[in-house]
């Protein structure tokens, strides 16, 4: 697949890394900074176009005249619009996947990305996507990552195993017997960062990252098999004026106490009269002063989701010192997220990630309808469609024990019609249906799309 990326920041490149590991993939990247592209050039096997992602001149220096998609992600909403809508009238690219940060431009009541006027056939919203994923780690707690497929029919869920759990000590086998009328899948164990392939005989250890899939109603009793529960969170913080902030604020204001941080006093009035049930604060959230005031020590959970990583590590590290009993942190910056993993704070969530997991559900080959990363980049769990028959499929009926999956691959469900099937014994893929595919090594992605062919 002939591949354009526009823009050559971190989720650029980050694109760019994830799909020149895929040998079927000829990738053009383009950008005005020629440092970024000198420093992609150097390690790995790609082309790259110094110039403005909008000038027709440039994308046919790219290739567009024979891409197969073009993917903007440059700093710019506008400039990716453009893009498109160039690469559409110009050269006819027949896959236009953009990022569009700006919510005034993900407007329901002004519906503009069509055929007839913008046509960009898959839009990534970045603000939406985070929104929408610290909502889910508030719907249960305890979990660290939380992944939802085929409209939330069957979920994926990462928690930490700890002494209080029944299984915590006990052999893996072990939880049907104490769970003998739910049905999920334990697809992975990460122990002390190394990655463990689940079987009967597995004993569950205290600090075990354990990855389990099972429908939505079954998420509780599960994670109370690998730590005592926690109680649903009441009292939340959010750090931040920005898209984010407001967003999650509205959603959870009606459920929730609800108190919000904004550092500019224009900006705060501004959020207090869009929402109705928040406490709004103008302040810093790294104030000690102002946290102790507002009894941070009684906040369940602590959120920051600022545009600022040295701001909202601080701030989270501050409120859990004074005693949050659980922070989330927005983290731009892989280095960051690299250095935090042993601190205090309990959930990080990167942009860059939620985006790249989008983008690749859109990009990877025919199949492949969802894919979302994992542990910052190196693994994935992914849904893939079965179609055919016994012929011309590697995959429909055949059984799933005979499968050549890649080193360490778990297929944890099947999804077909209306059934959700978790996979712990015998069975025979059909046409149609829905896998859910843990990889414990994301460039194991080609070994799957070779089964779908």
């Amino acid at each position: 697949m002939k591949i354009i990326i526009l823009g050559a920041g971190q989720t650029g490149s980050a694109l760019a890394e994830y799909l020149v590991t895929e040998k079927q993939n000829d990738v053009t990247v383009v950008d005005e900074d020629h440092d970024k592209l000198q420093s992609l050039q150097e390690r790995f096997d790609l082309q790259v176009i110094l110039g403005k992602s909008s000038y027709p001149q440039v994308l046919e220096s790219a290739g567009a005249e024979s891409a197969d998609m073009l993917v903007a992600v440059t700093s710019s909403d506008e400039i990716n619009m453009i893009a498109c809508q160039i690469a559409h009238v110009l050269f006819n690219i027949p896959q236009k996947v953009a990022r569009i940060r700006a919510p005034e431009y993900n407007d329901e009541d002004y519906p503009f990305f069509n055929k007839d006027c913008i046509p960009i056939d898959h839009i990534i919203a970045p603000e939406n996507l985070i929104t929408n994923h610290i909502s889910q780690l508030i719907q249960y707690p305890g979990a660290l990552q939380f992944a939802s497929f085929y409209d939330n029919r069957v979920c994926l869920v990462a928690v930490t195993a700890y002494y209080g759990g029944a299984l915590v000590g006990s052999e893996l086998s072990e939880l049907k017997e104490h769970l003998p009328h739910v049905e999920a899948r334990v697809v992975a164990i990460y122990r002390k960062n190394r990655f463990i392939r689940p079987i009967g005989s597995t004993l569950i250890e205290a600090g075990d990252m354990v990855y389990f899939i099972t429908p939505p109603v079954n998420i509780k009793a599960v994670t109370s098999e690998l730590q005592r529960l926690e109680k649903p969170y009441k009292r939340i913080i959010i750090s931040g004026g920005g898209g984010v902030a407001v967003a999650l604020a509205k959603r959870l204001e009606n459920d929730y106490q609800v108190k919000l941080i904004e550092r500019n006093a224009d900006r705060a009035e501004f959020i207090a009269e869009q929402l109705l049930n928040t406490t709004v604060l103008h302040g810093e959230s790294a104030d000690q002063e102002l946290l102790s005031q507002e009894q941070v020590e009684l906040t369940d959970l602590f959120i920051a989701v600022t545009s600022d990583d040295e701001s909202n590590i601080m701030s989270s590290m501050l409120a859990k010192r004074m005693g949050a009993k659980k922070v989330i942190v927005l983290i731009q910056r892989q280095a960051y997220l690299e250095l935090i993993n042993d601190s205090v704070i309990d959930i990080a969530i990167s942009p860059q990630h939620a985006t790249i997991s989008e983008l690749l559900s859109h990009v990877r080959q025919t199949g492949v309808v969802k894919v979302v990363s994992l542990r910052q980049g190196e693994s994935e769990i992914i849904e893939v469609v079965a179609n055919g028959n016994n012929e011309n499929s590697k995959l429909v009926g055949k059984n799933i024990n005979g499968l050549k999956l890649p080193s360490g691959a778990t297929i944890g469900a099947v999804v077909r019609g209306e059934d959700v099937i978790i996979v712990n014994t015998d069975l025979t893929i059909e046409d149609n249906d829905h896998l859910i595919i843990f990889l414990p090594e994301r460039k194991a992605i080609s070994d799957i799309e070779r089964l779908l062919q």
